[in-house]
């Protein structure tokens, strides 16, 4: 299975809605890359800036993989790829 950048998202954004009890709509997120940093994402929750490690994100894919598609993934099947975009690759 692959996830879009688009998809990485929008898995950001419910898992945080999520968590901090607010609309979809209040966040925004920005992914990023880094040869020194690796995987990362700015995000901003009711304006407030904050920044998410590659761990932060994957958890983000699992719960969005779980709800939306209805498998288990874990962190160790999840792979982040970058070309012009950032996907994520999942293994069986």
């Amino acid at each position: 299975m692959r996830l879009t950048m688009d998809e990485i998202v929008n898995a950001v954004c419910l898992h945080l809605a999520e968590r901090h009890e607010v609309p979809v709509k209040e966040i925004e997120v920005e992914l990023l890359w880094d040869e020194e940093q690796g995987f990362s994402a700015e995000v901003w929750v009711q304006g407030r800036s904050r920044f998410l490690v590659e761990a932060n994100l994957k958890e983000a894919i699992m719960r969005y993989v779980h709800n939306e598609y209805q498998e288990r993934v874990y962190p160790s099947q999840i792979k982040l790829e970058v070309d012009d975009e950032i996907w994520a690759d999942i293994s069986a």
